[in-house]
């Protein structure tokens, strides 16, 4: 009866579903979060704040920042007396222009500090013993920052290339118009030879277009725009989960984009007035054709010269600090990486266990893997499957890439005989890298939550929880893993970690401290439910072999966590999801709404891959 119950649990939760994430094969649902009379729980205001809270006063923070810096800057050029004629000459969008490059300098200062990855995890080591774990979590979303910041940088480049246009095209109406003041302003002497115009355009018989081109300013401009746009297309998504090479390349045109934002101000077209003290353009404007003559001493010819660049000096720091963080990636890509055994597992899974003098890892942080033979260039992020116990560092490759069957190739997975570790390919490793699961220890109850290869990073957690709660050196009282699994037959080798903790926790009368659930959203049918039915009562489940019985559908969040909170009422719950963000997303939302329930607070981890 009990099968027949989870199999109804699973039909039900399919009416259930409030609206689909994604059909294609792998994915999950979105499921809408129910109480279980029907009604929609509304998100408690002091548990959003448990988990939100910090990040939304650092985004807070950032846009003030970026706000004042460009108000700041706007008015500087729209009320400067330095600026009082150019002004005169492009109008408003000479503020918008100079606010939009503030901000861009500001954005670029920041946007490479998420992106070192040893300055991270060495913030986030340091910051164990001064700073709160609430602190220390926001080190954790350092990628979504990163991307926030690089659409701060897209938006005003944006306000910046169209407040241009307007800047270029208005320099050659000056030659042309009417007005006194427009012509005595662009009939300045030539700025090569008294360094006293304003107006860069000396030719306004030439394209508009053919001029913002030419210029350093405009070329610079051109190719670092092109860059930008390149960068950010090739980071969907779509394109980083599917062709990771094409966003791995593309993303290092960052170099092209510095390069041409620092040698953008180098032409210096925008010029300030630098006699004011003995022509102020306040008194003076309307005496333009009394300019240098004797009958108006108090106005003598302005004086202009271009504003330095500046871009630099916001830049060179991180660029420096980013260099260092290179080098040291660098120097560790050159330490010697043994492979001391290759293990082929079921579908098209195979482990390396490798040693590198000097390695120690963290449970779930992981590494980046290189192999020379196969390219010079590519390096490819992988979760480490190993526990710091182990006298290796090892990662589970899932074929799936052409990158990942020549590595399989080279490492002679498919062959029967055994092979000597010369005959394997050198490899590189760069890491360990920190991720969210160091602070598992911080908590007396964890929830781990894991979706399709989001198991990864938990093999390595469960192993090191099993041996610090053998050692009894460990707060964490209790754990609770879920795995949410679209093909049981794609990570076989994770079913042998569970059966190995099955036989342990029995034998050392522990039985409680490690709950698992597996749920299977596919690949089921009619003739495995009634196989299911008729093992119900076997002591191991018939689809998986384990302990614990396997649940058909998706797990209902509005019902598995009340029950938690329920039953460690007032304790705080550290939850760590590794899986697609759209399930994220449910998971983080029914977080805040349980955090109340009981006096028990759930705090929300999420694992980046």
């Amino acid at each position: 009866m009990n099968a027949v119950r989870r199999l109804n649990e699973a039909r039900q939760m399919r009416f259930r579903t409030h609206s689909a994430w994604n059909k294609s094969p792998g994915r999950l649902y979105v499921i809408t979060a129910y109480w279980s009379d029907g009604n929609v729980r509304e998100t408690d205001t002091m548990a959003r704040h448990l988990n939100d809270l910090p990040r939304w006063i650092f985004i807070a923070v950032w846009i003030l920042g970026n706000v004042a810096m460009f108000i700041y800057t706007y008015f500087k050029y729209a009320n400067s007396k330095e600026f009082f004629y150019l002004k005169k000459i492009l109008g408003d969008s000479l503020p918008w222009a100079r606010a939009s490059a503030a901000c861009l300098n500001l954005n670029c200062m920041m946007v490479l500090f998420p992106v070192c990855r040893n300055l991270m995890s060495f913030l986030r080591g340091s910051l164990k013993h001064c700073c709160t774990k609430t602190v220390r979590r926001q080190l954790d979303k350092h990628i979504t920052f990163h991307k926030y910041i690089a659409y701060m940088i897209c938006l005003h480049t944006a306000i910046h290339i169209g407040a241009h246009v307007f800047n270029v095209e208005r320099m050659f109406v000056a030659h042309n118009v009417s007005n006194g003041l427009l012509s005595a302003l662009s009939n300045l002497d030539d700025m090569n030879a008294g360094q006293t115009a304003v107006n860069p355009v000396r030719d306004a018989s030439q394209d508009p277009t053919l001029f913002g081109v030419k210029t350093l300013a405009g070329i610079s401009g051109l190719v670092a725009t092109i860059a930008l746009i390149l960068i950010l297309s090739s980071s969907t998504e779509i394109i980083r989960r599917s062709y990771f090479e094409v966003f791995w390349f593309t993303h290092h045109l960052f170099v092209i984009f510095f390069i041409g934002i620092i040698i953008h101000g180098i032409g210096r077209l925008v010029r300030r007035q630098t006699n004011v003290a003995d022509h102020d353009p306040e008194y003076c404007v309307s005496r333009y054709d009394l300019w240098g003559s004797t009958q108006e001493i108090r106005c003598p010819l302005p004086q202009f010269a271009g504003s330095p660049p500046a871009t630099w000096q916001w830049v060179v720091g991180p660029l420096a600090l980013y260099l260092l963080e290179r080098l040291v990636r660098f120097i560790r890509s050159r330490q010697q990486v043994v492979i001391t055994k290759v293990v082929k597992h079921p579908s098209n899974v195979f482990e390396l266990q490798m040693k590198k003098k000097g390695f120690t890892m963290a449970p779930g942080q992981y590494i980046f893997l290189h192999c020379p033979k196969l390219s010079y260039l590519e390096w490819h992020p992988f979760t480490l499957t190993s526990a710091p116990e182990d006298d290796y560092f090892s990662v589970h490759v899932r074929r799936v890439g052409n990158w990942t069957n020549a590595l399989a190739k080279e490492c002679h997975v498919d062959e029967i005989e055994f092979k000597e570790a010369w005959k394997l390919p050198r490899v590189a490793v760069d890491g360990p890298f920190g991720t969210a699961t160091e602070d598992i220890f911080s908590y007396e109850v964890d929830v781990f939550v894991a979706a399709g290869i989001g198991v990864t990073p938990f093999a390595s957690v469960l192993k090191h929880v099993w041996s610090r709660k053998q050692e009894g050196d460990s707060k964490l009282k209790h754990v609770y893993f879920y795995w949410i699994c679209a093909e049981m037959n794609a990570f076989e080798w994770m079913h042998d970690l569970l059966r190995f903790y099955d036989k342990q926790m029995v034998d050392a009368d522990h039985r409680d401290f490690l709950k698992y659930f597996v749920y299977l959203t596919r690949g089921w049918d009619m003739n495995m439910a009634k196989s299911i039915v008729k093992h119900d009562e076997d002591v191991y489940d018939s689809v998986t072999g384990l302990h614990q019985k396997t649940h058909f559908g998706r797990p209902n969040w509005d019902l598995i966590l009340p029950k938690i909170a329920q039953d460690h009422k007032g304790k705080k719950i550290g939850v760590f999801f590794c899986g697609p963000s759209a399930l994220s997303s449910v998971l983080h939302k029914a977080c805040n709404q349980y955090s109340s329930l009981e006096g028990a607070k759930f705090y929300y981890n999420k694992e980046n891959f």
